[in-house]
């Protein structure tokens, strides 16, 4: 079995290194992407829904179709998008330092089947369904019930990516500003999450709603505008330097 070479490991560091560059740079263009569509989609149901709330069952939401779910396949795209830039996170890491990223790579690949998953049924369900007149067990899937498989599987997805933050967090030990940042960030961020869940919970107890779920997908969503920025500078500035050597 034959020793890679120094030419070979360099080609593959360069090319791990230009796949995190890129896969940063798309993730905080999905997100904004995704961030942008799912404003425009007023909430109908749910605590933040004001004088437009539509009752239990919310089999009369056709209306709303296709304009409140054209922010899914983009959030799945994201989803994709944030997966891939785990995975080169995991690669940069030093081997002292990957038994954290693996944890965090781990909580990142439960993170996408949920909610990949999740929007996936949902655009291709129950809007269909609701055309078709096939109502039963819809109430307990579609969006608009704060109580519904939905929302709470969205808190799942993304209480599973703030832990993959948390994990990813020690990778980044270099005693400078910019992996100082992208670590800090990721703390942060799940220390946020856990005391907006804690607040929530104490106040509202099980009945959230969708209170945490909007929590959560803000705080996580702007981890990736912030941090896929910090980390595209980071694997640019491997690229260079490898370049250099």
């Amino acid at each position: 079995m034959s020793t890679p070479s120094v030419s070979d490991i360099g080609s593959e560091i360069k090319i791990s290194n230009s796949v995190g560059f890129y896969t940063a740079i798309f993730t905080v263009i999905m997100t904004v992407i995704t961030f942008g569509f799912a404003i425009t989609a007023i909430p109908i149901s749910g605590a933040n829904c004001g004088e437009l709330c539509i009752e239990y069952p919310y089999l009369n939401t056709l209306s709303q179709f296709p304009k409140d779910y054209l922010w899914m396949p983009f959030a799945i795209i994201l989803t994709l998008s944030y997966l891939i830039l785990m995975v080169s996170i995991h690669v940069y890491a030093s081997n002292q330092r990957k038994i954290f990223s693996q944890i965090g790579l781990s909580f990142a690949l439960l993170a996408t089947m949920v909610l990949v998953g999740d929007y996936f049924v949902q655009f291709s369900v129950v809007p269909i369904s609701l055309m078709s007149g096939e109502t039963e067990g819809i109430t307990m899937l579609t969006q608009y019930n704060a109580h519904g498989v939905f929302i709470v599987l969205e808190e799942l997805g993304y209480l599973l990516m703030s832990l993959s933050f948390l994990f990813m967090a020690p990778v980044f030990v270099n005693m400078n500003r910019l992996e100082s940042g992208i670590r800090w960030v990721f703390v942060i961020s799940f220390i946020l999450t856990v005391i907006a869940f804690i607040l929530i919970s104490f106040n509202n107890g099980l009945d959230r709603q969708d209170r945490f779920e909007v929590a959560v997908i803000s705080i996580d969503w702007l981890v990736l505008i912030i941090n896929g920025i910090l980390l595209s500078m980071v694997f640019k500035r491997q690229l260079k330097e490898k370049k250099i050597a």
